[in-house]
Order: C-alpha cells, then sequence, then structure tokens
C-alpha cells in the first residue's frame, strides 16, 4: 500500500476496524525535486514577463478584483498586481519591486534574467552538481560581469545648457512604454523636471519637489511641466478673483469656524436675545480671524479643512480670495515651493510664515469646463509639477508609470554619470567575459560560471524575439562580431535601422541600473537555490 498509511481503532463496542489514511496528499517534496518545483514556479513567472521586454515589447492588461483595469508593461506594476500564489513567485515580485525602490527603471530585464538564471541551474542540479557549488559559481561569474560593465562603461557628459544625453537616455528608457508616440517631448519634460530640482554639486535629485499630476481629457501631446505646483482645487467663491498676482499665501491646518468646546455639548436657545448673542459672537469670531489673516499682508488663505458658506461670503466680501480642502502631501508641496509654515492656529500667523508665489492663476479646460489652480514663480524656484493628458484614465496612468522610469534614469544618471549600451550589447560583452574567465578556473564552478553567461543571453534573446527577429541567429551573429571587432557596443537592432551599433543609436542603460540587475538577480538565485523544503505553519503532519 504505496503512500497508504493503516491506523487500527476499536468502535464504542470495542470491535476493531482499520483506517486506512492516504498519505500522498500529505507527502512534501524534498530536496532537489523541492528546488526544481520552485525553479519551475519562477520560470512561469519570468515567462509571463518576458514578452514585455524592450521597444517592441507587448502590454499587459491587469483586472483587479473589482473590476477596474491597468494597461502596462512595466514589470513591477505587473508582478504587483498580479495574483501569486506559489511562495517563489512571490520571491521574484519582491526581486521587481526591489529594484523599483532602488533603481526605478530595469524591472523587466531583472526579472527575465532571474528566470533565466533559475533556468540555467536546472540543467546543472540534473548533473548532479550541488546548488551551493552552484550559488558560488553564480557568484563568481556575477563579479566577473560587474567588472566587465565597469570596464566598458562610458561617461556621459551633461549640464544645464547641454542635456542632449540625458534626453537619449530617458528615451530609451521611455521606447518600450505607451508614450513612445510622443517619445521626445515626455524625455524632455522628464529632463527639465530632474535638472529643475537637480542639485549638480552634490549629485543629489529631491525626488519629493516633483509632482506628477493627470486628467483624462486631451492627447498625450497636451502633457506639460508646469514650474511650480498645481493643485486640483479651485477658488472657494465663483466671484473671487481668478488671478492672483504677487501672492501671499497663509496656508492654514485650521478649520474657518468659531472654536466650539471640545466636549459633547448641547446649546439650548430660549430667546431671540440669546440667539443674537450667539449670531454676533460668531460673527465676531469670523471677523476677527479674517482680521488676523489680514494684518499678516496675506492676500490668499490656503485651508486644509474646509468652511462654511458664512465664512465663505465673508471672506469674499473682504477681498481674500481662499482655497479649501487642501490634502495633506498637497498641502507640504505648497509650503516647500513657496517657502512658507504651515499655521496651526491663527494665533500664530505672522508675516514671516507666509508663502510667496508670483502668480495664483485658475486654469480651465475642456468642454466641462474643469478648474485647476497653478501656482508659479513660486521663491523656491526647484518645485515642479508634469501634468499628464490622455484619451482615458489608463493611458493616463500608464504615462505617469512612464515618466516616473524615465525621471528615474535621467535621476541615476545626475548621481553617477556612467553608462552602457543598451539593446543586450551590455550582456552580450558581459556573457563573452564570463565565459573567458570560466576557461580559467579547474574547479566545479566552471559549469556554473558557463550556465550564467548562456543567462545572460537571455535578455539579448528576448530583445530579438519581441522584435520578430530570429532570435538564435541574430544574437550568434552580434556575438561573434563582438568578438572578432572587439566592440562591446555592438547589440540587437530592435528599431530594424540596420545598424547594431548601440551608441549610433544612442541606446543607453545607466550602469547602476544594469548593475544592480544582475546583483539582485544573482542574489535572490542564491536564496532559491538553498530552499530545499517548503513547510507551510499549522500543517504539521499528524
Amino acid at each position: 500500500m504505496d503512500g497508504m498509511q493503516a491506523q487500527y481503532a476499536t468502535d464504542e463496542y470495542g470491535r476493531p476496524f482499520i483506517i486506512l489514511r492516504e498519505q500522498g496528499k500529505k507527502t512534501r517534496t524534498h530536496g532537489i525535486e523541492a528546488i526544481k518545483s520552485h525553479i519551475l514556479a519562477a520560470k512561469t513567472v519570468a515567462n509571463i514577463i518576458r514578452t514585455s521586454l524592450g521597444p517592441r515589447g507587448l502590454d499587459k492588461i491587469l483586472i483587479s478584483p473589482d473590476g477596474d483595469i491597468t494597461v502596462t508593461n512595466d514589470g513591477a506594476t505587473i508582478l504587483g498586481q498580479m495574483e501569486v500564489e506559489h511562495q517563489i513567485a512571490k520571491l521574484l515580485v519582491q526581486l521587481s519591486k526591489s529594484q523599483d525602490d532602488e533603481i526605478g527603471d530595469g524591472t523587466t530585464g531583472v526579472v527575465v534574467l532571474a528566470g533565466a538564471l533559475l533556468e540555467q541551474s536546472e540543467a546543472l542540479l540534473d548533473r548532479g552538481i550541488h546548488p551551493i557549488r552552484i550559488a558560488d559559481g553564480f557568484d563568481r561569474a556575477c563579479q566577473v560581469a560587474c567588472e566587465e560593465l565597469d570596464r566598458i562603461s562610458d561617461r556621459v557628459e551633461f549640464s544645464r545648457s547641454n542635456t542632449e544625453n540625458l534626453v537619449k537616455t530617458a528615451m530609451t528608457s521611455l521606447g518600450s512604454k505607451i508614450v513612445s508616440k510622443e517619445h521626445r517631448q515626455f524625455a524632455e519634460i522628464a529632463v527639465d523636471a530632474v535638472l529643475q530640482v537637480a542639485d549638480l554639486e552634490r549629485r543629489d535629485v529631491l525626488f519629493d519637489l516633483i509632482k506628477v499630476d493627470g486628467k483624462v481629457g486631451g492627447s498625450l501631446a497636451d502633457t506639460t511641466l508646469i514650474k511650480g505646483v498645481l493643485v486640483d482645487k479651485d477658488f472657494s467663491h465663483s466671484q473671487m478673483p481668478s488671478e492672483v498676482r504677487d501672492a501671499r499665501l497663509a496656508i492654514l491646518t485650521c478649520p474657518f469656524e468659531p472654536p466650539r468646546p471640545k466636549t459633547k455639548h448641547k446649546l439650548d436657545i430660549t430667546s431671540v436675545e440669546e440667539y443674537r448673542r450667539l449670531r454676533e459672537y460668531e460673527q465676531g469670531k469670523f471677523a476677527d480671524m479674517i482680521k488676523r489673516v489680514k494684518d499678516t499682508g496675506a492676500n490668499l488663505v490656503i485651508c486644509q479643512w474646509g468652511f462654511d458658506d458664512e465664512a465663505n461670503h465673508l471672506l469674499m466680501q473682504n477681498d481674500l480670495p481662499a482655497v479649501r480642502w487642501v490634502g495633506g502631501p498637497e498641502i507640504e508641496l505648497i509650503a516647500i515651493a513657496t517657502q512658507g509654515r504651515i499655521v496651526p492656529r491663527f494665533e500664530d500667523l505672522t508675516a514671516e510664515k507666509l508663502g510667496r508665489a508670483g502668480v495664483v492663476r485658475e486654469v480651465t479646460f475642456g468642454t466641462t469646463r474643469d478648474k485647476m489652480l497653478v501656482i508659479e514663480e513660486c521663491a523656491n524656484t526647484r518645485a515642479v509639477t508634469i501634468f499628464v493628458r490622455g484619451g482615458n484614465k489608463m493611458i493616463v496612468d500608464e504615462a505617469k508609470r512612464a515618466l516616473h522610469d524615465a525621471i528615474c534614469a535621467v535621476r541615476n544618471l545626475v548621481s553617477d554619470n556612467r553608462v552602457v549600451y543598451g539593446g543586450g550589447a551590455a550582456d552580450i560583452s558581459a556573457s563573452i567575459a564570463v565565459s573567458k574567465a570560466a576557461d580559467e578556473i579547474p574547479s566545479i564552478e566552471q559549469y556554473a560560471m558557463r550556465a550564467f553567461a548562456s543567462a545572460l543571453d537571455a535578455v539579448p534573446l528576448a530583445l530579438s524575439e519581441n522584435s520578430g527577429l530570429s532570435p538564435i541567429e541574430t544574437l550568434a551573429e552580434v556575438r561573434s562580431r563582438q568578438i572578432n571587432e572587439g566592440n562591446s557596443r555592438l547589440g540587437i537592432d530592435c528599431a530594424g535601422k540596420g545598424n547594431n551599433d548601440m551608441k549610433d543609436q544612442f541606446v543607453y542603460d545607466p550602469l547602476v541600473s544594469k548593475r544592480q540587475q544582475y546583483l539582485l538577480a544573482t542574489q535572490l538565485v542564491r536564496a532559491v537555490l538553498k530552499i530545499d523544503d517548503v513547510i507551510v505553519s499549522g500543517e504539521a503532519e499528524e
């Protein structure tokens, strides 16, 4: 009785009977078999992502449980929204997220590489090589590959006046996205936004000062960069002026209403006199609040909370334009941009705490006359907002994700201006270098290093496959040319320009992004190779 377990028992009358329980359901895979099942799960996830790689990569449509759809080819977004049950597949989701958090771009490539490495390690396990020896060989090969990346990297020179190289890098990042129709425009917006907030001396980019906002309507070509802050609000009263010049902003987080007791309270008004006194008290309080704001010299109020119609009317009568219900993150951004202080109580309001901006105006667009507020010529000129337009919500969301990747690619170049060439050129060079290094190693790890070299070819193979080229022939041709010509800039011609030199095609990848992909994928594969059993807590065998 294979996989069955017999148990002897007696019933309440003492009669014996035998219980046969099938154990097969409980059987866990151990050792190499477990590692292979993990590799299969990871390969399945990597194969889903593969087709999204490169400028000719295809998009995925993701449907949430409540029916919302997302169309994207951003690796981190696809994996983040996929319903993944297997534990190892969840590790791949975290892998793409860590690439996204650290670098911001290259989330698809890192998963494809990890999947290829695991596929190669499966063949090595079949040959009887111990998982830890494979992992050691991969670590060694990763070191060689990173050294090769350093060797073939080029420095990209740029300045605030000469941004062409940065634009080319942003265009490489955007090439695979839905916005590639407005390729150049989006790349220039990303570069302008980063340079506006970058500190080139410290090689630092303050991401908090870049806000990406979007509204459905218009086309992608209507996307603009606003040198200031855009708030999805309008002035609280329709008769307030739609533009305030030389604005001095009082930024309040207290409501425009009379103070109320904190405890549960009940007010009985039994006579006209009492009602009149209450009304006079409230009006006096409103007048006092408006006087305090006016006395500081403020000519615009930004309020985190609402205020009732009476306060709104008084503000309008006193020529004090106001904006209400401005959210926490937005109010912080306004404070940073205008160099004002957020004031929690009217008593604390002083002239020094006011923010300053050259012009605050309402903009209207569309037949619905949608209104938004633009704060421009701020005291802190570094705050910028990218305002994305698109035909539907799906396109606006994907354009925002594409801009995030492009901004991150430019940010990486500001902090380290070394690049390697894209189109799989760097991967092929690293693969050749690892193969050469493997020939000089006497130990069994040379097998793992050769496998690593084969896995590096997965990126150029996927690129050529997604571009409709014959993958193996294309890779073989480019690889042999790289070896014979000693030219590490040759890659896969995805765009069909008839030229394999990626420097001529201006296909750049930041060095930090590529190196991080290799390191993260190798770390993950090492972790997977070390797991030979999965024990679910609470389901111990009886």
